[in-house]
């Protein structure tokens, strides 16, 4: 994972406020929206509806120990409440402007010991040991962050998250729904999910063009022995025809090709004779008609489907990744 830029905010660097708002007021039209900060610029819109904003955090189950990981704080609407339950709290936020907002709302008070911002990208940040996450998550980040959260090792207790609604759906969807997709079946692999509350584009400033949702992310502990970029590999093809059948999306063009140089690789790397008088395809086949997964479609299938036929497919040295 790379270095991030991640400075631990400190208020010697920033320019002055009178300085800020000189500048803010000769800024675009959508900082004109929000008055304080472009914030759109970062995907992010500022949760202002206090009762939103303490449901958020009392759905976490806050505990006096607990560390907690906040990723887009904004100017801390929903971080002040977080400080009032746990024992720490760092935050990554990428606009410096925002980061200085939320280090003047603690500074002075008790709960600016337990308060630690990192500035820069939380997907390329260096993340300490936390036991919660909880996030108002810029849009442009949300898959990056959930499959970031679901590799992070110690394992976390749970994370509540608020996304786009579309993309929390996709999250909670169910094998057989209309937004079953290899996204949700990637990350109910690895976590139980489930839809906590809606949330009205009104609540935020500047309001999104969207409704938002806020789900509860628990990761499966011990997580499965299933290698991601394999079951990924393998979701990717199904998905990619989600109402096709099986055969027909490995029948996709350069599925085979890929597959095949995967099987040969794996052949020479174990010493694996490669029988000339049978075709890849032909095994690619077979696996599909003994699994009985050929004519399926993969919008009906299951995370256990989707493991059974990747096993299957392993047992013959086919993989995906």
């Amino acid at each position: 994972m790379p270095r991030a830029t991640s400075d631990r905010f400190t208020r010697a660097h920033q320019p002055s406020a009178k300085t800020k708002a000189s500048s803010e007021a000769s800024g675009s039209s959508a900082a004109g929206r929000n008055p304080i900060f472009n914030t759109e610029r970062f995907g992010q819109h500022i949760l202002k509806n206090p009762q939103t904003a303490q449901s958020i955090v009392d759905t976490a189950n806050l505990r006096p120990s607990d560390k907690v990981l906040e990723v887009g704080p904004g100017t801390g609407n929903l971080t002040v409440r977080i400080l009032e339950k746990a024992k720490h709290v760092t935050a990554v936020e990428m606009d410096p402007r925002m980061a200085a907002e939320l280090t003047k709302r603690v500074q002075g008070k008790p709960e600016q010991r337990k308060l630690e911002i990192i500035i820069g990208d939380f997907v390329k940040a260096d993340l300490p040991y936390f036991d919660v996450c909880i996030s108002n998550t810029p849009y442009q980040i949300s898959s990056p962050l959930v499959f970031r959260l679901l590799s992070h090792r110690p394992i976390f207790r749970v994370a509540i998250l608020m996304f786009q609604r579309e993309f929390a759906t996709r999250l909670v969807a169910t094998p057989g729904s209309a937004l079953w997709s290899r996204l949700s079946a990637n990350v109910q692999l690895y976590a139980k999910v489930d839809m906590v509350m809606h949330v009205s584009k009104n609540n935020f400033r500047p309001p999104p063009k969207v409704e938002s949702s806020v789900v509860r992310l628990v990761p499966r502990d011990p997580p499965p022995p299933v290698e991601f970029a394999e079951f990924d590999g393998l979701g990717r093809i199904i998905f990619t025809r989600r109402n096709k059948t099986v055969h027909a999306n490995f029948q996709a063009k350069g599925v085979m090709e890929m597959l095949e140089s995967n099987w040969k690789t794996w052949a020479s790397v174990n010493d694996v004779m490669v029988d000339d008088d049978t075709t890849f395809k032909n095994k690619v086949d077979q696996v599909l008609e003994d699994t009985g997964f050929s004519e399926s479609r993969a919008a009906k299938l299951d995370i256990n489907d989707l493991l059974k036929l990747l096993s299957a497919f392993h047992d013959v040295g086919i993989h995906f990744a």
